[in-house]
């Protein structure tokens, strides 16, 4: 892991400018800066149980004037607008919207001795309930919600400090928020039963009750192991709560037009047997973000670590969720969580594991663990329910991954990782867009063929976590139903692309800047491996080697020529490869498309 580390440093220069400035950041001070105020105030704090702050907001009543004169309201002011005599509420309004549209959908701010868009000095318990009354009333006129993370006050209430979230308001599938999160782990780790408890509610039985309703194939229920990659949804509305129903399961549609954030969970195989099938989930689906499950009981074995391998070569953002804490005796989880400290802050890992025991830290961590090099770890029991809302307070507050403007306004590129064939839709295809936005009725092309070809399509009706839109932008998920296209000519792997003339060029050769990882002998011209490209997944034959011996063993760095096998692809420089055989494993980037 060590060499792994090393040929990532040498290719930085190759990938995004922002993956570069993320490591730079990572050298600033940790975590400390980020909590330090929040563990100076809770020395002499206690959380008001017996006084809800969403109750005494309401109770509260302002015999104040409201002016819609517009006024200059900027981080260092606006708190105290809110708490003037005259609130100039549309003016903070439009503050509010400036602070979500920066922050690309959701903006987390903190009330009471403050340093970021509401800035303050220390604030009394009852200034804190003015300043979230009239902030709400700002926030309504701009069509969002306003919700409270958590809250720390003093007995005496002379001092308050409030985490709150502000979200926009849910008016249509194509608007809300999406993250996409990798599971993964070993198999019997307990990763369908969390999603089952995230996804459905409830608690498990510790016989496998909600993992149950995750599996796709019979012989899946039979054996309890994942084999395919599930699909799993979890939704936030715009104050931050969970959007779920106590008495019966809500349809994913019902769900996303009630949410402002999707949480979409993909489940992968922990076996060694679909190792093929979980590399294709991590490199196709483009997950933001990936949590590694451990079993308490027996720690990280198997297939753990190469999963951890592979999210580390991807560059996405890891945190470590250890369950089963319920079962596991004392002794064990120590001996558990100590390796798993020791793997972490290893020179392959480089990262600080701190573990969360409470909502304050996972709503702080949730936005600065990957500036930090942070890997937060939750210990968690699916049977007590132990952990499972530190959890969830995380997944509401992480950030999603939402694509620029500059990739927005490139043309359209949409990667297919999954085709169907539904009745009265035809040929279905779903996938990511990698660049661009298309609309309903957009005129496309799809390929490239086993030619190279390829055909003029449109498409035809269109849907998000299924629900029916018109359009999608870069870094969506959604599926297209494609006119007049039949399902035999369309596989995973292939794109959907804007019309251009001449239209583009597939390649069966590239040149790949790789390293192998491990090899049990020598690679040589010839050689043949499992490539994975996006959602590529197509054998790949050795043409060529740069380097003095022609010849590569493990540890080694080359400059190599691949081949495609069966058909030619659509692919550009910069893209991740990952190549695998047997235990063979190795993983660049591609720096030249050979036409």
């Amino acid at each position: 892991m060590a060499q792994l580390t090393e040929f990532r440093r040498e290719i930085d220069s190759i990938h995004e400018k922002a993956i570069r400035a993320q490591r730079e950041a990572g050298h600033a001070k940790y975590l400390e800066t980020a909590l330090s105020h929040s563990k100076q105030q809770a020395k002499a704090a206690k959380s008001l149980a017996h006084k809800p702050l969403e109750a005494e907001i309401d109770k509260l009543s302002l015999d104040k004037d409201i002016s819609g004169n517009l006024v200059n309201v900027n981080a260092t002011n606006v708190v105290e607008l809110l708490l003037s005599n005259d609130p100039p509420i549309d003016s903070i309004g439009l503050y509010v919207e400036d602070c979500i549209r920066s922050a690309r959908g959701e903006y987390v701010a903190s009330l009471g001795n403050a340093t970021d868009g509401f800035q303050s000095d220390i604030l009394t318990f009852e200034q804190v309930l003015v300043i979230l009354k009239q902030l709400k009333k700002a926030c309504k006129s701009v069509d969002c919600g306003l919700g409270v993370l958590y809250q720390r006050v003093t007995e005496d209430e002379k001092e308050a400090f409030v985490k709150i979230i502000i979200r926009r308001l849910p008016t249509s599938a194509e608007l809300f928020q999406e993250v996409r999160l990798a599971v993964c782990g070993n198999v019997d780790a307990g990763k369908s039963t969390l999603l089952g408890i995230l996804s459905r509610g409830g608690l498990d039985d510790g016989r496998g009750k909600m993992r149950v309703n995750l599996f796709r194939h019979k012989h899946e229920i039979e054996s309890g192991r994942t084999s395919s990659v599930g699909l799993e949804i979890m939704g936030f509305d715009h104050e931050g709560n969970e959007v779920q129903s106590a008495t019966q399961k809500h349809g994913w549609d019902e769900i996303c037009s009630r949410s402002s954030k999707i949480v979409s969970f993909i489940d992968l195989a922990g076996h060694e047997r679909y190792l093929k099938t979980t590399i294709f989930g991590m490199t196709g689906t483009q997950p933001d973000y990936a949590t590694l499950i451990v079993g308490a009981n027996a720690g990280l074995i198997g297939m753990s670590k190469e999963h951890l391998a592979i999210s580390l070569a991807l560059d996405v953002p890891v945190f470590i969720c250890v369950t089963k804490i319920d079962m596991a005796p004392p002794n064990v989880l120590e001996q558990t969580l100590k390796q798993l400290t020791k793997i972490l802050k290893s020179p392959g890992c480089r990262k600080t594991p701190v573990f969360i025991r409470s909502k304050e830290e996972a709503a702080e961590l949730s936005s600065t663990f990957v500036r930090d090099r942070v890997a937060p770890i939750f210990l968690i029991s699916s049977v007590t329910g132990s952990g499972i809302p530190h959890l969830k307070t995380f997944l509401n507050v992480i950030p999603p991954a939402s694509a620029g403007p500059d990739l927005i306004e490139k043309p359209l590129e949409f990667m297919i990782n999954d085709v169907y064939s539904v009745p009265y839709a035809g040929t279905v295809v779903s996938g990511i867009v990698n660049t661009g936005s298309i609309r309903l009725n957009d005129t496309v092309m799809v390929g490239p063929d086993s030619l190279g070809n390829f055909i003029t399509t449109s498409v035809k009706s269109m849907q998000r976590k299924r629900s029916n839109v018109n359009i999608a932008e870069a870094g969506q998920s959604v599926s297209l139903a494609l006119k007049r296209v039949r399902r035999t000519a369309v596989r995973k792997g292939q794109v959907v692309i804007a019309k251009t003339e001449p239209p583009p060029k597939a390649s069966w050769r590239f040149v790949g800047n790789i390293l192998i990882l491990y090899h049990s002998t020598t690679i040589k011209p010839s050689y043949q491996a499992m490539a994975h490209i996006g959602s590529i997944r197509q054998t790949v034959k050795v043409v060529g080697l740069n380097n003095d011996n022609n010849l590569l063993r493990t540890g080694d760095r080359a400059s190599v020529t691949f081949e495609f096998v069966k058909n030619p692809e659509y692919i550009k420089e910069g893209m991740q490869l990952l190549f695998r055989e047997g235990r063979t494993k190795g993983l660049g980037v591609i720096a030249q498309v050979v036409d």
